[in-house]
């Protein structure tokens, strides 16, 4: 379909524009509410242009900078971009761009980091200040304005009814066949006025198929025919299968004593390597007729789909390696039956995942012996991208997995440390930790009992010789014994690693490292 059939509606047409015209609407200072989730569904030419016009009033001696909110991270054509040119002021809700985190961790861009499931309400609750500009990628146009989605809907909803002005970039190369995947939500209100939201399966429709707006803020459309970031994953290695594994017959052994039934329950997965290995886990294993209320779509959850171990997937976006992209372009009849994709306020929202019952797997940078968890800091005070959705799940989740390896950097770092260098989820909120080691069932323990089991479920055999001797001298030695630490020696793990590149503290030492 070219962009002209793309574009029906008469008044729209009439504001069809180049993306350096789009771009020259946007003021210095706005706060530009863009579309993309996990590299799906963002705009791709209005943000270049926008990063070509900063570049040269930069040049002139001209500051010019935005605020920069979206679902979650992009690519390289929105967060690369304007980053490279200094463009980005304040950037929000999560990113990933290696551009954008060095700015960050050096102190040139401000980064609020949030909980997905909270950006709409936060917007609409005036919390972040006036939103000025929406950018919004769409699939097409109807005659009566109405807009069909991309490939995510993230928070496009709100950008598009609380911004002054909207850009919207029709992009012909998103598959037609999107049309009547979405279901967009417009039952949700503000307190005191809030009803339940009527959503009681992953696969249900409660809304409609189509995002609406007022047609006379749009200022511009453009054309565009570009990709989403398509990244391949990566082959699952041992330690990835062997994580798998350990959830496959972990949940197994849940269905035998009846706490799950024998087609488990909503499944939620993080992204990435791991998360992938675990869903081709659970394709080869013994479950059918499972379903998905997630984020985020990966190949994991597209060839189990395929399979048939996966009935129906629910998600804000969808996240493919070029080959699965083939596969589900092809074959975009067959998903559209099986695929349900909401605003990420819905997909999020933790009314819906606590009535769902949803099983929780998201991944970790690291975890202390008491089970709390950093999954956002490298060193307790460098971003690397962001808690995004894992906190609405793992909160409120039936069963919230966390997952790692147990050692980073070729084995120089443990993963298991005494106490973590950074908290996004509190010891309250992990009910189970994975490793390729094993897996610790932390429900219903005391904070030593689970010091105890972790150690041995889940450190890497490397690293439990000084993890044990830390935990029976933190016994021994700490003025409180629910949840004993030698607060100095704790903390030099990480202070070690930084000054030797080993974070293994020296055991044979009776009393903490001091800090200087």
């Amino acid at each position: 379909m070219s962009f002209a059939d793309r574009v029906q509606n008469p008044v729209l047409r009439a504001k069809i524009m180049s993306a350096d015209e789009a771009a020259a609407l946007i003021p210095a200072g706005a706060h530009v509410g863009m579309s993309g989730f996990t590299g799906a569904g963002y705009p791709k030419s209005v943000p270049q242009a926008l990063a070509r016009r900063i570049e040269k009033l930069h040049a002139a001696g001209e500051e010019f900078r935005i605020g920069l909110w979206t679902g979650a991270s992009t690519a390289p054509e929105l967060d690369g971009a304007l980053a490279k040119v200094h463009g980005i002021d304040m950037r929000l809700p999560y990113q990933s761009d290696p551009t954008c985190r060095r700015q960050i961790n050096a102190g040139d861009m401000q980064y609020t980091d949030m909980h997905l499931s909270n950006v709409a309400q936060f917007v609409w609750f005036g919390f972040l200040g006036k939103l000025d500009v929406a950018v919004v990628e769409v699939a097409g146009i109807l005659p009566d304005g109405r807009l069909i989605p991309s490939s995510s809907v993230g928070n496009n909803k709100t950008w598009l009814d609380q911004a002054d002005k909207i850009i919207l970039e029709v992009n012909s190369l998103q598959n037609a066949g999107l049309e009547g995947m979405h279901d967009i939500y417009y039952g949700t209100r503000l307190p005191p006025h809030r009803q339940p939201i009527p959503l009681t399966q992953p696969g249900e429709r409660i809304g409609e198929a189509y995002l609406t707006c007022d047609l006379s803020k749009v200022v511009a459309v453009v054309p565009t025919r570009q990709p989403d970031r398509n990244s391949a994953f990566a082959a699952p290695d041992e330690n990835s299968k062997r994580i798998a594994a350990h959830i496959i017959e972990f949940l197994q052994q849940e269905v035998n004593l009846g706490h799950l039934p024998a087609e488990l329950l909503p499944l939620q997965s993080g992204v990435g390597n791991i998360a992938n290995a675990v869903l081709a886990g659970l394709d080869d294993g013994p479950f059918k007729n499972l379903t998905a209320y997630t984020e985020v779509l990966q190949d994991g959850m597209l060839d189990m789909l395929r399979s048939g171990t996966l009935k129906m997937a629910s998600a804000t976006a969808l996240s493919f390696s070029p080959d699965a992209l083939a596969d589900f372009n092809q074959n975009i009849d067959f998903y559209r039956q099986r695929i349900v994709l909401r605003p990420q306020e819905i997909s999020n929202h933790p009314e819906v995942v606590r009535r769902l019952g949803v099983i929780a797997m998201n991944a970790m940078i690291e975890a202390d012996i008491y089970g709390n968890v950093n999954s956002t800091h490298i060193m307790g005070s460098s971003i690397m991208n962001g808690i995004g959705g894992s906190g609405d799940f793992a909160r409120n989740a039936y069963l919230s997995f966390f997952m790692t390896p147990s050692v980073a950097r070729n084995g120089a770092i443990s993963c298991i440390v005494p106490m973590v260098s950074h908290v996004d989820h509190t010891e309250h909120d992990v009910e189970i930790m994975v490793t390729e080691q094993g897996l610790a069932d932390l429900r219903g323990l005391s904070p030593t009992q689970r010091a105890r089991l972790i150690i041995e479920k889940c450190a890497h055999p490397d690293f439990r010789p000084a993890l044990r001797d830390y935990f029976e001298r933190s016994l021994a030695g700490a003025s409180g014994k629910h949840t004993p630490h030698l607060l100095e020696e704790a903390l030099s793990w990480h202070a070690r690693f930084l000054e030797t590149g080993y974070m293994l503290p020296v055991s044979a030492l009776q009393e903490p490292l001091h800090l200087v």
